[in-house]
């Protein structure tokens, strides 16, 4: 079938059925609030994933997903550049993200890169705005240690991936960042644990293990001083705050 025919066929089959693309203003508005990390805008115009009213570029579900994805991947890092971030660094969050979906195997996974994905360029931009982008080696120190922070991964390890000195690495993250990289790492553990806690039925032995802390005390000991609570603690009250249908914290939800 030529190009010409198959074009007049879908554009008929789209309108007999209301599957019509979604209109560009509206992309628009929300690739430009994203743009000018306009958080508040974003998350009051952001719906979760769903590719109606998208086109089918895909007879499976999930590779369906995962090539929407990847042109909303490429837009919003053109829309970023102009907007002012540095073309290597809003490249290089492209190609994270877009490997990233390229692995995953589910529509929950493809979910969670999408939301994480405009709120990742949306607080980027915000730093742009304010003369507080990341560098490039930062970006990357930053994507190594979400890619290992179920198996850990040291200072001396981040440095010899990306060819530098483990004290010219921790001076250049500490500056960009607010905080060391150890601590940071830290930070990004409990993290993880709180969601594990918050959303899966391990243990809290079992979460303790599987994110490499030394031992159960120890996992322990680091919860409570971030969190000011045991991890079976945050768990019950977890669920209690849900129960009672108020709001639990989690910084980085829209």
């Amino acid at each position: 079938m030529s190009i010409n025919k198959e074009l007049s066929d879908r554009e008929f089959r789209q309108r007999e059925t209301g599957l019509l693309h979604s209109p560009y203003e509206k992309e628009l508005e929300f690739y430009s609030a994203v743009s000018s990390g306009n958080i508040e805008r974003v998350k009051s115009l952001y719906t979760p994933l769903a590719v109606e009213g998208y086109g089918k570029l895909s007879q499976d579900p999930v590779r369906n997903i995962k090539y929407h994805l990847v042109i909303t991947i490429a837009l919003i890092a053109r829309f970023c550049i102009e907007a002012g971030m540095p073309m290597e660094t809003s490249y290089t969050i492209s190609d994270i993200y877009i490997n990233r979906l390229d692995v995953s195997n589910t529509q929950q996974q493809l979910s969670e890169i999408h939301r994480e994905v405009f709120l990742e360029y949306t607080k980027r931009m915000q730093k742009v705005n304010s003369g507080e982008a990341y560098s490039k080696h930062v970006l990357m120190c930053l994507d190594l240690i979400y890619n290992n922070i179920y198996n850990g991964i040291r200072v001396q390890e981040l440095a010899d991936k990306l060819g530098l000195t483990p004290q010219y690495l921790s001076k250049l993250f500490k500056q960009e960042v607010g905080v060391t990289i150890s601590d940071y790492i830290m930070s990004r553990r409990i993290q993880a644990a709180k969601n594990m806690l918050k959303f899966s039925d391990y243990t809290p032995l079992d979460i303790g293990n599987y994110l490499n802390f030394s031992s159960h005390s120890h996992f322990i000991s680091c919860f409570r001083k971030h969190t000011g609570m045991t991890p079976r603690q945050y768990r019950e009250s977890f669920f209690r705050l849900s129960w009672e249908g108020k709001k639990f914290d989690d910084d980085d939800d829209f």
